[in-house]
């Protein structure tokens, strides 16, 4: 792990975000928390939030944090996707960028798991890192073509 114990602690953001691309009567279902495997959304939620908390366990050379927020939410995208928004926060001498990808990543896989009975065509899209803030190199926001 690179070393981070003379970094001075900051208030640290980041923003990530996945999308699941689903037939629309299955987006539908979901939305609704129709699915016959129960109420995907609020278990993809949890889901996230655990991963985003298991972070270091999952990549061999990410620092453990203490995050004070993690917050996962989940809106209709175009007529046959659901976007997941996954936000974490803590005050230390390292970011929260991979936490917040964790969260985003597995709140989708979740949410393909729970689907695929209905919808073997299932995509996990555009799972991207949206925004930071803070630290030495200060905010950073995706544009249109950034990557």
């Amino acid at each position: 792990m690179v070393d981070v114990s003379g970094k001075p602690a900051s208030a640290r953001v980041a923003v990530a975000e996945a999308t699941v691309r689903l037939d629309a009567s299955v987006r539908k279902k979901l939305m609704q928390g129709e699915l016959p495997k129960g109420e995907a959304l609020a278990v993809a939620r949890i889901a996230g939030i655990q991963a985003a908390k298991e972070t270091s366990r999952l990549i061999p050379l990410c620092h453990p944090l203490a995050l004070s927020r993690v917050a996962v939410d989940f809106a209709p995208c175009g007529d046959d996707a659901v976007r997941i928004t996954a936000e974490c926060r803590t005050t230390g001498p390292t970011g929260v960028e991979m936490e917040a990808l964790c969260a985003a990543s597995i709140a989708a896989l979740t949410i393909y798991d729970m689907c695929k009975g209905l919808c073997r065509g299932a995509v996990i899209e555009n799972v991207q890192l949206v925004q930071k803030s803070g630290g030495k190199s200060g905010p950073w926001q995706r544009t249109g073509g950034q990557a």
